[in-house]
């Protein structure tokens, strides 16, 4: 039953959050072996048109989450809602997660750069580095001189180069095993910056996606939920077995 384990795990996401953050939850856990796939989808990532898919691609649910890297909210949901959603409905293979970014300024730019790159089987790992990391370094960000800042905001490649360096958002994924050279070139990839932006473009004017984070269920926009206590009901009842 769905149900009682999604509380459970919401519970455990609400009471721990802090000790979830910092655990390595791009490994699957060894010790979870699901009844419809051995494997685990949560360890099933591929890249998107406008983001990354984890999961059984064919679930009968997809949801696809709207964040922003310098979004505390998202940082929020990244550290107590994503770990209750692997382990009641990824890692089984109930739904489909896509990951879509939002730029909201060109700081966020420099950081979805740095989580998009390199293999898509990497992205989770990326991406929950950088989430988890966010209060260290957006406050490295925010007590940087005014005239690196400036530089930073232009969002253009010196600018971005700039950041990932000053804030350490390179370093921490090199120290995690990635490519300087790869990390740099997409950091400089103005290609890949036009597209996000063209993205985020695209996902407003599809679905009215205007804040982080955002929710879509099986393509409609969830309206007035942006946290994980706005998000738990609606799965609850969506997987609640059927009366009777």
């Amino acid at each position: 039953m769905i149900k009682p384990l999604l509380l459970a795990a919401a519970a455990l996401a609400l009471t721990t959050g802090p000790a979830l953050a910092q655990q390595d939850l791009s490994r699957p856990d060894s010790s979870f072996q699901s009844k419809d796939n051995p494997g685990n989808w949560q360890t099933t990532i591929a890249r998107t048109d406008r983001g990354h898919v984890i999961g059984d691609p064919k679930a009968d649910t997809r949801l696809v989450e709207f964040i922003s890297y310098t979004c505390p909210h998202c940082a929020d949901f990244a550290a107590r809602g994503e770990p209750a959603l692997e382990l009641v409905l990824l890692m089984p293979g109930k739904i489909s997660l896509e990951v879509r970014p939002v730029i909201r300024n060109a700081l966020d730019l420099t950081v979805t750069l740095l989580a998009q790159c390199g293999d898509p089987s990497g992205f989770k790992s990326r991406h929950q580095a950088l989430m988890l990391a966010q209060a260290d370094w957006l406050g490295k960000a925010r007590t940087a001189p005014e005239s690196q800042r400036t530089a930073w905001l232009r969002g253009d490649k010196a600018g971005r180069m700039n950041a990932a360096s000053a804030l350490g958002l390179t370093t921490m994924l090199v120290n995690r095993g990635q490519s300087q050279t790869e990390l740099d070139a997409c950091v400089m990839n103005d290609v890949a910056a036009k597209k996000l932006l063209d993205n985020g473009r695209a996902d407003f004017d599809e679905l009215g996606v205007n804040s982080t984070p955002s929710f879509a269920l099986d393509g409609k926009l969830l309206n007035e939920v942006h946290s994980w206590e706005d998000l738990y009901p609606v799965l609850s009842a969506k997987f609640s077995p059927a009366p009777g």
